[in-house]
Order: C-alpha cells, then structure tokens, then sequence
C-alpha cells in the first residue's frame, strides 16, 4: 500500500509539474493577439477616416465648379446686348471664363496649383452655356503613414444663361 501511495503522489506531482509548466509557456501569447488585432483595427480605421475624407473633398470640388460656373455665366457681353434688337436672348463672354473661374477658385480658398489648373472647358463652352472644371488638391490624415504623396480630385459643372 505504500508502494501505491508513493507511486500516487509521484503522478500527481508530475501532472502538477506540467500544468504548471505548461501554463508558464502561454503567458504573453494574449498580448501578441491583443497587439495584433489593434493594427488590424487602427488600419481600417486609418481607411475608414481618409475614405470619408475623399468623400468629402469631392463633394467640395463640385461644389466650387457648380458656384464658379454659375459666376462665369454671369458675365454677359453687355455691349452685345445693348446693340442686339429687343428680345435678343444674352450672349455669356466666353472670353473671360478661365479668369473668372480662377478668380472664384483662388477666393475660394485653392492653392495655386489647383487654381492654375482649373478654368473652362472651351470646346463645351458657347454664348450660352459654360463648362468648368476645378482641380482640388488634400493630403491623406492617417493612412499618410503608408502613402505619402497628395491625392487630387476634380470636380465639373455647368451653367447656362437664362432670363425671366
């Protein structure tokens, strides 16, 4: 019965030993998954943030085209209008539609470049309607860390002349 007993205590003492040691071997694996899930989570929302931002300086080019054509249409060839018969619908002074859309660009608060590189599309541009385009230049926020070069979005309008 001694012989049992001691052969008893032995085995336990053993399974203890390995439980023991076996949970020793798993300290500091949850960090590694906690450290882990934590970049996944700070990526996508990196993605998340710049994705919106993207959003929203599209919408703002659009929103800059469609004020800025409508500030082109408005500048009629008056001395036209005067010499024309009654009746006579006005004519939008095409020449001047790339400085004027600049001119509303750089009130708008765009760079130089983005205002150098926005102006009238001339082969959609008549007496009665103008095109624009507006070029709008934004740094990425968080994914910058990835991907360091500026993003440029563009933005179109049109407007046309009308009386009444």
């Amino acid at each position: 019965m001694t012989w049992l007993k001691a052969r008893w205590s032995a085995a336990t003492t053993m399974v203890t030993t390995r439980a023991t040691t076996a949970a020793r071997d798993d300290r500091g694996s949850g960090t590694a998954a906690v450290l882990m899930f934590a970049l996944v989570f700070m990526t996508l929302a990196a993605f998340v943030v710049d994705g919106g931002l993207s959003i929203h300086k599209r919408e703002r080019a659009a929103d800059i085209a469609e004020q800025a054509a409508r500030y082109a249409a408005q500048d009629i060839d008056v001395e036209a209008l005067r010499n024309a018969p009654a009746g006579t619908a006005p004519r939008i002074n095409t020449a001047n539609c790339d400085g004027r859309v600049r001119d509303f660009a750089r009130q708008s608060g765009l760079s130089i470049q983005d205002t150098a590189a926005s102006g009238c599309d001339m082969a959609k541009t008549t007496d009665q309607h103008v095109e624009v385009r507006i070029q709008l230049t934004y740094s990425p926020t968080l994914t910058g860390f990835f991907y360091s070069k500026d993003l440029t979005v563009r933005g179109t309008a049109a407007a046309e002349i009308a009386t009444g």
